[in-house]
């Protein structure tokens, strides 16, 4: 693959994965800690492209911070 694909790729997944994690900690920092400490909350990501009849899922679990 080219280096402007790679690039481009790169940016749009450092994005995601900045914008998620300020996301889900906005998310746990409003449900307070007596919702989220040390609990296990189950996640899961859908990434699609239209165009290319993609769709990509993730799933995992993330701990509340204690």
């Amino acid at each position: 693959m080219s280096e402007e694909f790679n690039m481009t790729m790169r940016k749009f997944l450092k994005r995601v994965g900045v914008t998620s994690q300020q996301a889900i900690e906005t998310a746990m920092r409003d449900a307070g800690p007596d919702a989220t400490a040390g609990k296990e909350f189950s996640a899961r990501v859908v990434l699609t492209i239209d165009d290319l009849n993609l769709e990509h899922v993730v799933e995992g679990q993330v701990t509340g911070p204690d």
